[in-house]
């Protein structure tokens, strides 16, 4: 497999990183704030999850809950390859800075600049909604 090209995104939150983190690492809080992953959650069993996405239903893998901030979630389609979406809290002073990183899967420069879009509007709908 070719690598793929990423780009960061990421916002900064004024709030403790604990608390940003302790917020995101509840998978019934995504549909709150990020659009872009999608709604109607459903717990399977584990850490995997079922929504109803932009591009269908699908399953959500979110990594375990743990100490260093790490908040990756993978979107699996029924046929097709995990989508992996690394993203982590880290301490910014006495706030915190939300970096999700996006990879260039299979789609133009143009699909990739809307996907960044949608991501930034993302973060900057958690960062309202928890007051930063």
């Amino acid at each position: 497999m070719p690598v793929s090209h990423a780009r960061h995104i990421g916002i900064g939150i004024d709030r403790p990183a604990d608390e940003v983190y302790a917020f995101l690492a509840e998978p019934l809080n995504f549909p709150k704030w990020a659009e872009g992953l999608g709604h109607s959650f459903s717990h399977v069993e584990g850490m995997t999850w079922v929504a109803e996405t932009p591009m269908g239903r699908m399953r959500i893998l979110f990594s375990e809950p743990n100490r260093y901030g790490v908040l990756d979630h993978a979107v699996i389609p029924d046929n097709g390859d995990a989508m992996h979406n690394p993203m982590r809290v880290m301490a910014n002073g006495d706030g915190s800075e939300i970096v999700f990183t996006l990879f260039q899967r299979d789609m133009s420069d143009d699909e990739m600049a809307r996907d960044a879009g949608m991501v930034a509007r993302d973060l900057a709908a958690l960062k309202a909604l928890l007051g930063g």
